[in-house]
């Protein structure tokens, strides 16, 4: 009987109706680095509805500086590039599925890179589609031939970061006393701005001791700001402090400006901006400069896309960092949740943020990572026990949602 009731949910897993929904969700504080400052989140939730009833969600957090993409860009893609798409999208088994949703278009028709608004349509239709079938996101990895992953992936070794990202000196000392004495223990500090050097040295003055003992970690993110004139000045100085790396510290296409400091004793670097795809990723380790990917699932085309370039990095030697975009509501969480359980060895990890710092979110229980920065206490993946979404009227921006019936 149960084999039959599957068989009526695949033949009707066709798409009946494609919905997005543009929010605006206010941030509980100000988020400030040298790229951006940002006091609202602006995410793009998509909804794609089968024919049998079932519900898949996704979500873009498009950033200009990143992908080129909008929010206004990844609703146009959307309803332009993928929606046409999805017309065809009618599958018998899971394999067809998965097939149909990896071949998803990375580019629109004038070549421009369409990543962010891939990733909410997949993971919208991985959801739906796993739902249909009753599977799960292990049997996603094991489509896609990836020996080593799986469960439990870095469930029991990952740990969230505290991102400082202020340009208040005062704001700083109040956000790193507040995540220390909530248990995190690992950071990221924002630097680019003029006052680095104080910025950094306070930091580091109130973290003297578990720094020293090792039982703190420290990183620090520059959002490409140093160009040729200021690299080795920014280099040498960070060069004196206990951190374990220095994300983006130029723009994307100056990477060779990094050979210099390559070698024994150097500070790892940590690609973000720089890494897009996998061509990003492979032009990267031919230069020689890749000691880190920072892969983010909205900025890399969803998560099939950022378990392959996590497979690649781990084949060549690179480090794993799961990134995150300032304002992702809960269903992102969820996706890196996913992520984390199924790729082994990621070494830090961002993101699971929910009400801490958006003032409301779109499912009725935020996630957010626990004490220390551990697994969140309510914690969901794509696999199932999926949280209701709600609020998506709430939050949306006035008369912008788009409803596309197929």
């Amino acid at each position: 009987m149960a084999h039959v009731l599957l068989d009526e949910q695949v033949k009707r897993a066709v798409i009946q109706r494609v919905t997005t929904y543009p929010l605006r969700i206010p941030l509980r504080s100000r988020v400030e680095h040298a790229a951006a400052q940002r006091a609202y989140a602006d995410p793009v939730v998509v909804c794609i509805e089968f024919q049998n009833g079932v519900l898949g969600y996704g979500e873009s957090v498009a950033r200009p500086y990143v992908t080129g993409e909008t929010a206004d860009s990844v609703v146009e893609a959307i309803e332009q590039v993928f929606t046409p798409t999805l017309l065809d999208f009618h599958p018998t088994s899971f394999p067809e599925a998965l097939a149909f949703i990896d071949g998803l278009a990375f580019h629109d028709s004038q070549g421009r890179r369409i990543f962010s608004a891939r990733g909410a349509v997949e993971m919208a239709l991985l959801d739906a589609t796993m739902q249909c079938f009753n599977r799960g996101v292990e049997d996603v990895t094991q489509w896609m031939g990836m020996p080593g992953f799986g469960s439990p992936g870095s469930v029991g070794c990952a740990r969230f970061s505290g991102v400082l990202a202020t340009a208040s000196l005062e704001r700083l000392r109040k956000q790193l006393r507040k995540m220390y004495w909530g248990g995190l223990r690992c950071y990221k500090l924002k630097v680019g701005f003029p006052d680095d050097h104080l910025r950094m040295e306070k930091v580091v003055a109130y973290l003297r001791g578990p720094l020293a003992s090792g039982r703190v970690r420290l990183r620090v993110d520059a959002n490409s700001q140093w160009g040729e004139a200021e690299i080795g000045e920014a280099m040498a100085w960070l060069g004196k402090y206990p951190i374990e790396a220095v994300e983006q510290p130029v723009a994307r296409g100056q990477e060779s400006l990094l050979l210099p400091f390559r070698g024994s004793g150097a500070l790892p670097i940590v690609h973000d901006e720089s890494l897009v795809d996998m061509d990003d990723a492979k032009r990267l380790i031919s230069l020689g400069v890749a000691d880190h990917f920072n892969i983010r699932i909205s900025k890399c085309g969803g998560l099939m896309p950022s378990l392959r370039l996590a497979a690649f990095a781990r084949r060549e030697g690179v480090g794993i960092q799961l990134g995150c975009m300032v304002g992702e509501t809960s269903l992102l969480s969820i996706a890196g949740l996913s992520f984390l359980r199924c790729c082994p060895d990621v070494k830090w990890a961002e993101g699971c943020y929910g009400r801490r710092l958006l003032q409301g979110d779109i499912v009725p229980t935020s996630l957010k990572f626990g004490y220390g920065g551990r697994w969140p206490l309510h914690s969901v993946d794509l696999d199932g026990n999926r949280p209701m979404v709600s609020s998506l009227e709430k939050y949306c921006c006035d008369g912008q949602k788009v409803v596309m019936p197929l």
